[in-house]
C-alpha cells in the first residue's frame, strides 16, 4: 500500500483507475521478494491497454522508469527494463536509474546521463534506511550496501534527523566501524542531546565511556555530559565524569565549573564545591557573574570569610554588579563571626549599589550589635528599620529588650517593652523573666513586683529563675511577709517549693538575721514546707552563737528526731560555749542543750567527772576506750577539736590528772604526732602552736615530766630544750613556768633553755611537786586568768588551728 500511494501521487487521476483495476484483478506472487511486491507486480502481472498506454506516455513520460525502478534495491541494475502494453507486447526498453562503484564517483546514471548525487539525497538515503531498519545486523547490512561512500557531513546531518535516539545511536556505532570515520564532537554533542532529552542518563555515562576511549577529545561534548549530568543531580557521576575529563586534558568552560558548584551546594556539600572552585583557579578558568553569585555567598557561610571578601573585591574590580544575595550573606556572615566595622562597610556600600536593605538584613546586622554589646548602634539600626517601612518582628523586640536589660540598661529595656506591648505582641515569659530577673538583681523591688504582677495578669507562668530571683530580692530586703506570699502563689503553680523556702532561710541565716530566720521557718513549718537537716543545724548554730539557747534546743530536738547526725564537731561547739559561759542559768540550758544531743561523747564526759567506783576502771582505761571508738579515718579532725576544747574545760574545772589522762591517750593516738620531737643529744621540743590554752598547758606539764624522767632515769642531757609556743600561747606558758623559776628564755616564739640548766632545774623539789601535779595554790587562779585573756576554744573552729580567741571583759 505504502508503494501505491507513491505511485498515485505521480499518476495522473485519470490513469489511477485502470492500474488501480489492474492490480485488484492480478492475485500477488508469493514468491517474490517483499521489499519490492509493487515492482515485480506491474514488470510481471500488470499489463496497459493500448488506449492506457498512450496516455501515459503523453501525459507522464517518467511514469515507466518510476514504476519499474525499487529504490530501496541497493544492487547494481545489469539488464534491459522491457515496458508491456495488456497484449504484452514491448514498448519500450532501456536502463533504469542506476549508481556506478561505490566511492569512486559520487553520481548516478538515468537511462545514459550522468547526474551527480546531492547531499541531501544521501542523507535522505541514509535516514530513510535507519529510520526502516532502526538497529542491529539488518541495519549495518542494508547501511554497507548503499550505492554511494558516506561523510562524516552526511552522518552529521542524518544524526540531527533520525529522532529516535537509539536508531542515532546504531548509526554512530555503525560509522565509527568505517575506515572514513573521523572523530567528530558534533556527533557526539546531537547524541547527548538526544540522551538527555530522553532522561536516559545511563545512556549517556556509556557513551562518555565510549568517548573517553576515542583518541580525539571532544570539547563541547565533555561539557554537556557534565552539565546535564550536574543538572539531573548525579552527583557521583558528574564528578566521575569531571576528573575522567580532567584526566584527558579536556578543557572545562565556566558553565560546567558552575553547574557542578550549584550541585554540591544543592546537596549540602560545600567543602566539594569548593575543590572545584580551586580546581577552576588552577586552571585559569574566567569567572563570570554566576560563579561569583554562588562562591562568594558560600564562601561566607562557611566561614572563610577572608577568601570571600576577596573574591567580592575582585567581582567589583571587573566591573560584575553585586547581586543583593552577595551583599546580604556578606553582611550577615561578617556580624555574626565580630567583624562588624566590615560587616558595616558592605552594608553602606551595597546602598551605594542602589539595593535597598531588606527585614532580614536589618535583623542580622541588630542582633549582631547587640550580642557584641553595641547597643547605641543596634537602636540607630532599629530606628532606620523602622523609618524604612519595615514593621520590627517579635524575635527582634525580644532580642532588644533582652540584651538592653542584660546589659544593665533597664530604662531603655522598659521603653522598648512598652512598644512592644502598643505594637500588639504578647512578650514571652522568657522576655518577662529577664526583665523581671535584672531589676530584682539591680535590687528595685517595686520594678520588679510590677513586671511579676503584670505576667501573671497576662495570664503567663513565671519561670523557677524568675521565682527565684524575685524571692533572693524580697529576701534580702527583709520583706518577709511578701515573700511568704509570693513562695504560696509559687507553690500553687505547681512549682516544688522546699528548696527555694530554704535558700530563703540561708540568706537571713547568713545575714545574721536570725529572728527573720526563724520566723521564716515558722513559716515554713505552717505551710507545710520541709526544709533539709544542713540548714536546721546552720541555724542551730546561728542561735547558739547568738545566745539564744531557747531557741537553739527546740531545733537540735527537731534535728536529732529526724535522724540528723550529731557528730563529734557538734557536740564540741556546744561544749565549747559551756567553756565560756559565766551564768549559771545558761550553764544550766547549756547542759541541758548536750544532753539532748545523745552523743557518745556527752556519756564519756558524764563518766569522766564520776568516781573509779561508778566507772568500775581507772580514768586511763575509760580514756582508751572512747578514743578507741573514734573513727580516726573520718573524724581525725573533730576528735582533735574536742581535745583541745575538753583540755580547756578541765583545766578550768581543776581536773589535772583527768587532763593528763586525755592528753596522753591523744598522744598515744598520734593526734598531734609532731608536737613532742627528740633529736637525740642535740635538741628536745615540744610544739604546742596548735593547741587551745588548756591543752598546751598540759601539753607543757606532761612534756616536761617526761623530759625529767627521761634525763634522770637514763642520763641522757640534750644540749638545748625548746618550747614552740608561738606569738598567742608564749606569754601563757612563760608566765606558767616563771612561778617555779624556770630556766626557760622567752623570744619572738619560743622558749628555750640549755639541758644542763633544765637537769638542775628538775632536781628543785617545787619542780617535782609541780610537774607531780602538785601546782601552787595560785595555779588555779592563774590558769583561769590566762583562759580569760586567752580563750581559744570558741566553736567556730572545725580544722587544725587552735580555736578562733574571742575575748571577754569579764575575769574570775
Amino acid at each position: 500500500m505504502i508503494r501505491l500511494r507513491r505511485i498515485e501521487k505521480a499518476i495522473p487521476k485519470n490513469v489511477i483507475s485502470t492500474l488501480n483495476r489492474s492490480i485488484s484483478a492480478t492475485p500477488p506472487n508469493p514468491s517474490l521478494p517483499a521489499t519490492h511486491p509493487l515492482t515485480i507486480l506491474l514488470f510481471r502481472n500488470f499489463t496497459i491497454s493500448s488506449v492506457s498506454r498512450n496516455t501515459i506516455t503523453k501525459q507522464s513520460p517518467s511514469l515507466y522508469r518510476r514504476l519499474c525502478t525499487d529504490e530501496s534495491k541497493t544492487n547494481v541494475w545489469t539488464e534491459e527494463i522491457e515496458y508491456l502494453d495488456e497484449s504484452g507486447s514491448l514498448i519500450h526498453s532501456g536502463k533504469g536509474i542506476r549508481s556506478v562503484t561505490p566511492g569512486v564517483d559520487d553520481h548516478t546514471m538515468v537511462g545514459t546521463l550522468k547526474k551527480p548525487l546531492l547531499n541531501a539525497s544521501a542523507v535522505s538515503k541514509i535516514v530513510e534506511v535507519v529510520q526502516r531498519w532502526k538497529w542491529g545486523p539488518e541495519l549495518e547490512t542494508h547501511l554497507d550496501k548503499l550505492q554511494f561512500l558516506p561523510n562524516m557531513v552526511h552522518v552529521k546531518q542524518a544524526l540531527k534527523i533520525v529522532e529516535d535516539v537509539d536508531a542515532a545511536l546504531s548509526l554512530f556505532r555503525w560509522v565509527k566501524k568505517q575506515s572514513w570515520y573521523v572523530s567528530c564532537d558534533e556527533c557526539y554533542v546531537v547524541l547527548f542531546d538526544g540522551l538527555n532529552k530522553g532522561k536516559d542518563f545511563d545512556g549517556i555515562q556509556k557513551l562518555f565511556e565510549e568517548m573517553v576511549q576515542d583518541s580525539s577529545s571532544s570539547l563541547g561534548a565533555y561539557n554537556k555530559v557534565i552539565q546535564y549530568l550536574a543538572k539531573a543531580e548525579k552527583l557521583e557521576v558528574a564528578f566521575c565524569c569531571f576528573k575522567k575529563a580532567q584526566d584527558c586534558g579536556c578543557k572545562i568552560d565556566t558553565v560546567t565549573y558552575n553547574s557542578l558548584m550549584m550541585l554540591f551546594l544543592n546537596k549540602g556539600l560545600p567543602y566539594k564545591a569548593f575543590e572545584i572552585y580551586e580546581c577552576m583557579e588552577k586552571t585559569d578558568s574566567l569567572l563570570d557573574g554566576s560563579t561569583y553569585e554562588l562562591i562568594i555567598p558560600s564562601l561566607a557561610k562557611s566561614g572563610r570569610l577572608d577568601a570571600a571578601f576577596k573574591l567580592f573585591q575582585q567581582m567589583k574590580e571587573r566591573k560584575i554588579r553585586p547581586s543583593f544575595g552577595v551583599f546580604a550573606s556578606l553582611v550577615d556572615s561578617m556580624g555574626k563571626a565580630g567583624r562588624l566595622d566590615t560587616s558595616m562597610k558592605v552594608y553602606m556600600e551595597m546602598q551605594g549599589f542602589g539595593h535597598r536593605p531588606s527585614a532580614t538584613m536589618f535583623v542580622s546586622l541588630i542582633d549582631s550589635y547587640a550580642k557584641a554589646g553595641k547597643l547605641d548602634t543596634a537602636l540607630r539600626l532599629w530606628d532606620e528599620m523602622k523609618s524604612s517601612g519595615f514593621r520590627p518582628n517579635f524575635g527582634l523586640y525580644t532580642m532588644i529588650i533582652e540584651s538592653h536589660a542584660k546589659s544593665g540598661k533597664l530604662e531603655v529595656a522598659m521603653s522598648v517593652f512598652k512598644d512592644m506591648e502598643k505594637a500588639g505582641f504578647l512578650p514571652t515569659p522568657s522576655t518577662y523573666s529577664c526583665l523581671l530577673e535584672m531589676h530584682a538583681g539591680s535590687g528595685q523591688v517595686d520594678s520588679a513586683m510590677k513586671i511579676y504582677n503584670s505576667m501573671t495578669n497576662a495570664g503567663l507562668r513565671p519561670g523557677l529563675s524568675s521565682y527565684i530571683s524575685l524571692l533572693t530580692l524580697l529576701a534580702n530586703k527583709r520583706l518577709v511577709d511578701v515573700a511568704g506570699k509570693i513562695l504560696l502563689e509559687m507553690k500553687a503553680m505547681g512549682y516544688s517549693v522546699d528548696v527555694c523556702a530554704s535558700d530563703v532561710l540561708m540568706i537571713y541565716i547568713k545575714d545574721a538575721s536570725v529572728d527573720l530566720a526563724l520566723k521564716w521557718l515558722r513559716f515554713m513549718g505552717s505551710s507545710g514546707i520541709k526544709t533539709n537537716n544542713f540548714i536546721i543545724r546552720q541555724l542551730f548554730e546561728s542561735c547558739m552563737k547568738n545566745g539564744l539557747y531557747d531557741s537553739a534546743r527546740p531545733l537540735l530536738e527537731t534535728l536529732v528526731h529526724s535522724s540528723g547526725k550529731v557528730d563529734l564537731v557538734l557536740y564540741t561547739s556546744i561544749l565549747a560555749h559551756l567553756v565560756r559561759c559565766q551564768d549559771e542559768d545558761k550553764e544550766r540550758q547549756l547542759m541541758s542543750i548536750l544532753s539532748t544531743t545523745k552523743h557518745k561523747a556527752h556519756a564519756f564526759m558524764c563518766g569522766l567527772f564520776t568516781g573509779p567506783e561508778q566507772r568500775k576502771q581507772p580514768v586511763l582505761t575509760f580514756v582508751r576506750e572512747f578514743y578507741q571508738g573514734i573513727d580516726y579515718e573520718l573524724e581525725e579532725g573533730a576528735a582533735r577539736y574536742f581535745v583541745n576544747v575538753l583540755l580547756n574545760y578541765l583545766v578550768l574545772m581543776g581536773q589535772i590528772n583527768r587532763a593528763r589522762c586525755v592528753w596522753k591517750v591523744a598522744y598515744e593516738n598520734k593526734l598531734f604526732p609532731k608536737a613532742i620531737v627528740f633529736d637525740q643529744h642535740i635538741a628536745w621540743s615540744l610544739d604546742v602552736r596548735n593547741l587551745s590554752v588548756g591543752a598546751a598547758l598540759i601539753a607543757v606539764v606532761h612534756t616536761l615530766h617526761r623530759f625529767r624522767k627521761r634525763m634522770l632515769y637514763y642520763g641522757v642531757v640534750p644540749r638545748r630544750i625548746k618550747l614552740v609556743t608561738g606569738p598567742t600561747l608564749k606569754i601563757v606558758i612563760a608566765q606558767m613556768l616563771s612561778s617555779v623559776e624556770s630556766p626557760f628564755e622567752v623570744s619572738k616564739v619560743v622558749l628555750r633553755a640549755p639541758g644542763d640548766s633544765v637537769m638542775e632545774w628538775f632536781k628543785k623539789p617545787i619542780v617535782q611537786q609541780f610537774l607531780l601535779n602538785e601546782i601552787p595554790s595560785r595555779a588555779d587562779i592563774l590558769m583561769h586568768k590566762l583562759n580569760v585573756m586567752f580563750p581559744s576554744s570558741a566553736p567556730e573552729l572545725r580544722s587544725l588551728s587552735p580555736p578562733k580567741p574571742i575575748m571577754s571583759s569579764k575575769s574570775f
